[in-house]
C-alpha cells in the first residue's frame, strides 16, 4: 500500500521557509516517518504547522533537564515527506553533521528566513563612541560545513559573511553592509509571514 501524504512536497516560499526551520530547530526521527519541530515561540510553531497544511495540536515540553514545559512542539508522521527531507540532504541526528542541502535557487532566501527564525539572531545597537547604528545578523550551528555551504551561496549575491566559533558552536555572521543587503533579499516584497519579533528588528535595519 502506498503511504499517505500529509504534506505537499512541492517547492514554494512557504515550504522553503519550513525547511529552514527544520534545518535549524527541527528533528527527524530514526524511525523513517516522524518529523518534529520545537520552539519557544508559539507563533513559530503555528507558522510551521499551518505552512505544512497540518491540523495537529501544538504540544508543550521541557528541555535540558528543566521541569517547566515552556517549549512548543509539533510532531507528525509522514513517510513521503520524511523521504523528501532525506532527498534534499537532511538526516536524523543532524546537528553536527548537516551539510549542503538541495535548495532551489529561487527559494534560497525563503529557506534562509526560516534559518534566521529557527536559530538565528538580528542584533541592533548604537556604537558607544561614534553613536552610529550597528547591526549584525547571525546564524548559529554545531556544523561548520553547513555554515560554509550557506556562506558559499551568499557569495553569489555579493554578500560576504564570516564564520567564527564560540565554544562548541559556530556562527555565520554578517557585518553592517552585508546585513542590510541580506535582509532586503530575505524580507522581499510580498514574502510569506514569518516570526514577527525578528521582522520588526529587520525593518529598522532596512530603513537605515
Amino acid at each position: 500500500m502506498k503511504p499517505l501524504a500529509k504534506v505537499k512536497c512541492e517547492w514554494s516560499p512557504k515550504l522553503a521557509y519550513v525547511i529552514g526551520l527544520i534545518a535549524t530547530d527541527g528533528y527527524i526521527s530514526i524511525d523513517g516517518r516522524h518529523v518534529s519541530f520545537t520552539s519557544k515561540d508559539l507563533e513559530l510553531a503555528e507558522l510551521y504547522r499551518d505552512y505544512l497544511g497540518l491540523d495537529n495540536k501544538i504540544g508543550k515540553k521541557a528541555r535540558g533537564g528543566e521541569l517547566e514545559k515552556k517549549y512548543f512542539v509539533v510532531q507528525f508522521g509522514d513517510v513521503l515527506f520524511y523521504r523528501f527531507l532525506l532527498g534534499i540532504g537532511l538526516t536524523p541526528k543532524k546537528s553536527k553533521t548537516i551539510n549542503a542541502l538541495k535548495i532551489p535557487e529561487k527559494y534560497f532566501f525563503d529557506f534562509f528566513r526560516g534559518c534566521i527564525d529557527g536559530d538565528g539572531s538580528i542584533g541592533w545597537f548604537f556604537h558607544p563612541e561614534s553613536k552610529l547604528p550597528q547591526f549584525r545578523v547571525r546564524l548559529a550551528s554545531a556544523s561548520k560545513n553547513f555554515l560554509k555551504w550557506i556562506q558559499s551561496r551568499m557569495l553569489r549575491y555579493g554578500i560576504k559573511p564570516y564564520i567564527c566559533k564560540s565554544r562548541d558552536i559556530f556562527q555565520l555572521s554578517f557585518a553592517k553592509e552585508a546585513s542590510t543587503k541580506l535582509l532586503k533579499l530575505v524580507y522581499y516584497r510580498g514574502f510569506p509571514a514569518s516570526l514577527g519579533r525578528k521582522y520588526e528588528k529587520a525593518k529598522k535595519i532596512m530603513r537605515v
